[in-house]
């Protein structure tokens, strides 16, 4: 800071990384490895400068802070301070380990590992090929600011995905399944293995009767939970407010404005326990945090990191994140989500769509942050024909623009879910999320069928 940087933040990590994979109903492949080090940054006026070091010692962590206050040397007199609130750091302790992780042994995935594959394979006799990884992660933060703030943090990570291939007379098709939760040892039980198998087994007939439909503009109802991922890619990179307070975002123009009905609350999370979006700080000491982007109806808040919010004059909302200490933190998402209406059914929605098409199988997606057009991947659903589902579909894309999928909200069901799948977001840096929502009828999105 004595180079005139008027705030500056360090950030150390110590993150150990196990994985064990079964292929071909053998335990084949296991891998450890541990990351280290500590990132430093320096803010002067709107200017960031950042440096890392893979040492702690004292002449490495100088170095790194000789970096960063070079990088951030102000060009000019007139560049504005960034003024940092203070805030009052506080564990909450969204993520207690009842099994220490550091007490894992290997023996213990084999075995779980082992039995997954001989359970589905008696459940299911036309699986071919299947595959499945444990992996789960430990990482200790230190953090420490020129506010005089300091927090420690331990946060665990663990997930299994499950990949495998059914055929059934020449055809075959591929199903993949995952868990991720922010819990120690205890995550890895025999109910795991249930809830991943149901997952598994539960659409293989409806995917070998499925084909793509028709495509062309029509009313959509999407299925609790999953679905989240609509929130995400359509919506909430665009109330990220980096891209806001740079007008880049098509929503940077739109803030306490009316964006779809009233009574629709959309909300990014931090506070939900063992999600891999929860945070009991973000990567920059501001507590986490529940922030609602949208009540009822009404854009009400952006999603802030320190140098956003002092932009506009406001308290962080804790989004401050980073993929690790060699990365400075941005506005990033935790658990993004639109909570249920007060009553409703999917059948309600259903009826209420007349024809369109029902998905409750998808992938990720990927959106244009100026325009809010966007698109995701959709692996199975059924049409809706008459107010009933009728035939399955598979493999098609659903294509939309933010703003107007917002608007097209024309009903909200009663059901919420968060999905517990390993979702993980890309922004320069990824960094593990979750997503959910009720289930939903967008009227007029555009689906890429045949």
């Amino acid at each position: 800071m004595r180079k005139g940087g008027n705030y500056c933040d360090l950030f150390f990590e110590n993150s150990s990384i196990w994985t064990i994979s079964l292929k071909d109903s053998k335990v084949s492949s296991g891998g450890f490895h541990r990351d280290y080090g500590c990132g430093i940054r320096v803010l002067c006026g709107e200017r960031t400068g950042y440096a890392y070091s893979e040492s702690t010692d004292y002449e490495s962590l100088c170095k790194a802070a000789d970096a960063a206050g070079a990088i951030a040397l102000c060009s000019s007199l007139k560049d504005k301070p960034i003024q940092i609130e203070a805030d009052c750091p506080r564990n909450k302790g969204f993520y207690p380990m009842q099994q220490d992780l550091r007490l894992a042994q290997s023996s213990r995935f084999v075995e779980l590992l082992q039995k997954l594959d001989s359970s589905l394979r008696r459940r299911e006799s036309r699986i071919v090929k299947l595959m499945a990884t444990a992996s789960y992660s430990l990482s200790e933060i230190y953090m420490y600011n020129s506010l005089g703030q300091s927090a420690e943090d331990l946060r665990p990570l663990c997930s299994l995905n499950l990949s495998a291939i059914i055929e059934q007379n020449g055809q075959r098709q591929v199903r993949t399944a995952s868990k991720s939760l922010r819990q120690g040892l205890e995550f890895f039980d025999d109910a795991l293995i249930l809830e991943l198998s149901d997952t598994i087994c539960r659409n293989i007939d409806r995917g070998f009767e499925a084909g793509r439909p028709a495509g062309g503009q029509m009313n959509v109802v999407m299925a609790a939970g999953a679905s989240g991922i609509l929130l995400h890619e359509a919506m909430g990179h665009a109330f990220e407010a980096d891209f806001n307070r740079k007008g880049q975002s098509i929503f940077c123009d739109k803030m306490g404005q009316q964006i779809c009905r009233k009574g629709i609350n959309i909300v990014d999370d931090a506070t939900i326990p063992f999600l891999r979006g929860s945070c009991n700080w973000d990567d920059e000491l501001t507590p986490g945090q529940k922030t609602y982007m949208v009540q009822d109806g009404v854009l009400t808040s952006y999603l802030h990191d320190r140098i956003s919010a002092s932009c506009y004059g406001l308290a962080s909302t804790g989004n401050g994140r980073r993929e690790c200490f060699r990365n400075f933190p941005i506005p990033r998402m935790r658990t993004t989500y639109m909570e249920s209406a007060e009553k409703g059914s999917l059948e309600d929605l259903i009826h209420l769509a007349g024809n369109g098409i029902y998905v409750d199988e998808f992938s990720n997606g990927e959106v244009q942050i100026e325009t809010g057009d966007f698109t995701f991947y959709v692996r199975g659903g059924y049409l809706i024909e008459n107010g009933r589902l009728t035939r399955p579909i598979k493999d098609l894309n659903i294509i939309g623009n933010g703003p107007k999928a917002l608007a097209g909200i024309e009903a909200v069901a009663s059901d919420l879910v968060i999905d517990t799948g390993r979702w993980t977001c890309g922004k320069g840096q990824s960094v593990p999320v979750s997503c959910g929502t009720p289930s939903l009828l967008i009227n007029n999105l555009t689906v890429g069928g045949q």
